[in-house]
């Protein structure tokens, strides 16, 4: 089954398999995840199944989102997300969703935003070397050095590597492989790293480019 869940990321550990070898992995917790509705080819052009995340009060929902968890019998969720199907019959509408779904060995894609550095110099944005430490240059051993010629081509050309801003941007990490499985706790450890400060909201779904 092919489905994109609402995952917390909660920090990284290590893991110790039997032979002792270390492995660095990422907890992730995943949210309350129920199915609240569907989109049609017909109504909406295409076919999806649609989940409603975590918990939250009624009075906190506007009258819009109130109406449309009434109208589905549904309870109240924090947000919604939906992924895209071929087949939305085989869910019904009170489906939950846990972290037993994924199971160890697989591999997963996990979507976020990475956390933002701000204004960040090319040494650090891009992984400059800098100008040299001594001989000549003063005061700006870390900036870009040249930008671009003289009157050929007489300009800056675009996506030049300059200072700006790092960070804060859309990312997917793929193929990544589920170590563990917490089901009690709701709990899935996924190997390395996976974007987003701790805390932060990010998808997971199975794979796209490796075979279940």
């Amino acid at each position: 089954m092919t489905v994109k869940l609402v995952v917390k990321k909660i920090g990284m550990t290590s893991i110790i398999d039997s032979s002792g070898l270390v492995t660095s992995s990422t907890i992730l917790q995943v949210q309350t995840c129920t199915v609240v509705g569907f989109k049609s080819k017909d109504l909406d052009g295409y076919e999806s199944v649609v989940l409603g995340y975590g918990e939250v009060k009624s009075t906190k929902l506007n009258k819009a989102q109130r109406v449309y968890y009434e109208k589905n019998n549904v309870e109240p969720k924090l947000g919604m997300k939906e992924f895209r199907t071929s087949n939305s019959a085989k869910y019904e509408k009170g489906l939950e969703f846990r972290s037993d779904i994924f199971v160890p060995g697989q591999f997963v894609d996990v979507h976020g935003v990475t956390i933002g550095k701000g204004f960040a110099g090319v040494m650090k944005r891009h992984g400059f070397g800098g100008l040299r430490a001594s001989h000549g240059v003063s005061v700006s051993h870390r900036s870009h050095g040249s930008t671009g010629g003289r009157q050929d081509p007489g300009k800056v050309f675009k996506n030049k590597k300059m200072a700006g801003h790092m960070g804060a941007v859309s990312n997917t990490i793929q193929n990544l492989k589920v170590l563990k499985i917490d089901a009690e706790k709701n709990l899935v450890f996924v190997k390395g790293s996976v974007p987003g400060h701790k805390n932060s909201l990010l998808t997971i779904n199975n794979a796209v480019k490796k075979a279940l």
